[in-house]
C-alpha cells in the first residue's frame, strides 16, 4: 500500500485520528511528511506508521 502514499494522497493517523485528515507534502524513503489538519506538518516514519488513505484518492 506503501506505493499509494504519494504527495496529495489524503490520509488519517490511526493512533492520532484527534489530528484530522492530512494531505502528504512529500515522500523519501521512508520518510512522509503530512500536513494535518489539526496538527500542522507531521514528518512520519513509513516503517513504525501505517497511514490511513483516505476513500475517494484519485489514483489513476
Amino acid at each position: 500500500m506503501r506505493e499509494l502514499l504519494i504527495p496529495g494522497a489524503l490520509v488519517r493517523h490511526p493512533e492520532e485520528p484527534e489530528w484530522g485528515l492530512g494531505q502528504i507534502q512529500t515522500v523519501i524513503g521512508n520518510r512522509i511528511t503530512v500536513n494535518f489538519e489539526h496538527r500542522g506538518k507531521v514528518l512520519i516514519n513509513a516503517d513504525v506508521v501505517e497511514l490511513d488513505l483516505e476513500p475517494g484518492n484519485d489514483q489513476d
